[in-house]
């Protein structure tokens, strides 16, 4: 975030630390591909939580690193528009669950609160984890 404005990197801090789904982009096979998913922003990286048997992003991701993520913030009736964009690389990772932990507290809250399917996925082999490195960020606020 070395090239944005301080009023930027803040816009980008705030969107990031919210609940918003991302929306991945991938290709395959020359075709644009998008999964809305959740997301986890460690001050340098977005990881991503996928199912490698079931989830067809992983699998893309693997074959062409070369991704797009879009978040927006939206509220009509409070005139919110905020959107970060990033194109970069994405690359595999084994699951680690301390990660998996913090994503999925900033969709659900308290591990005790989680839905059993979220607490099943801790330990289970079948997922990965996405680690996204930006090359380039847009970060606009067009609230009005």
């Amino acid at each position: 975030m070395d090239s944005l404005t301080e009023q930027q990197r803040l816009l980008c801090e705030e969107v990031l630390s919210k609940p918003l789904f991302a929306h991945l982009s991938t290709v395959e096979k020359c075709e644009p591909r998008e999964s809305p998913v959740w997301f986890f922003w460690d001050n340098k990286s977005l990881w991503i939580i996928g199912n490698y048997k079931t989830d067809s992003f992983p699998k893309r991701i693997e074959e062409n690193g070369k991704c797009a993520i879009g978040i927006v913030e939206y509220d009509v009736k409070n005139g919110i528009v905020k959107h970060i964009g990033f194109r970069g690389y994405a690359y595999l990772e084994k699951a680690d669950n301390k990660i998996i932990k913090k994503l999925f507290h900033k969709y659900m809250g308290e591990e005790n609160n989680w839905h059993p399917r979220f607490k099943s996925v801790l330990g289970n082999t079948d997922y990965v984890l996405i680690r996204f490195e930006y090359q380039s960020i847009v970060a606009r606020n067009q609230s009005y």
